[in-house]
């Protein structure tokens, strides 16, 4: 059964308000042992998963035989995206994917005990962005402000 506009809005809202704390956690409390067991975890993005599945599964059959042509084209696509249950499946998609990527520059940066939090807010407002900006801080950092011994630098992998 297809949700109603209704729900579809209450969908689309609550997600956005579902993954915030998540986001807040990163970058203004990384060091916290909460925010470090919290983002150890799978269950955030297996509960945002599971409403892709619901919201994708609910798609009018036309709609996925139009994402499966390989012909699709941008207008089509754009086409599509102007109903709200194929923009509200996007976007949840957008959410999961997104904090995904913002958990790995949050871990990575743990990890490697490298800045992340410019990268992180960037990664919640534009994903890809983010991503690049934590490519290359972490290059500069490893590079220039980490204090490894000789031994470790030539054990260290490519940036």
């Amino acid at each position: 059964m297809t949700p109603s506009a209704e729900q579809l809005n209450l969908i689309f809202n609550g997600a956005n308000l579902f993954v915030l704390p998540f986001w807040a956690l990163m970058i203004l409390v990384p060091r916290w042992g909460m925010t470090q067991r919290i983002m150890a975890s799978y269950l955030p993005f297996a509960a945002l998963a599971s409403l892709y599945v619901y919201l994708f599964t609910t798609l009018d059959s036309s709609i996925l035989e139009t994402f499966s042509d390989p012909q699709l084209q941008l207008d089509g696509l754009a086409g599509m995206f102007a109903t709200p249950q194929v923009t509200a499946t996007g976007w949840v998609h957008f959410l999961v994917m997104d904090l995904f990527v913002g958990r790995w520059i949050y871990q990575q940066g743990q990890t490697d005990g490298v800045f992340t939090r410019h990268s992180l807010a960037l990664c919640l407002f534009a994903g890809p962005l983010g991503l690049l900006s934590h490519f290359v801080t972490r290059a500069i950092a490893l590079r220039f402000f980490t204090k490894t011994s000789p031994a470790d630098a030539a054990n260290q992998t490519a940036v």
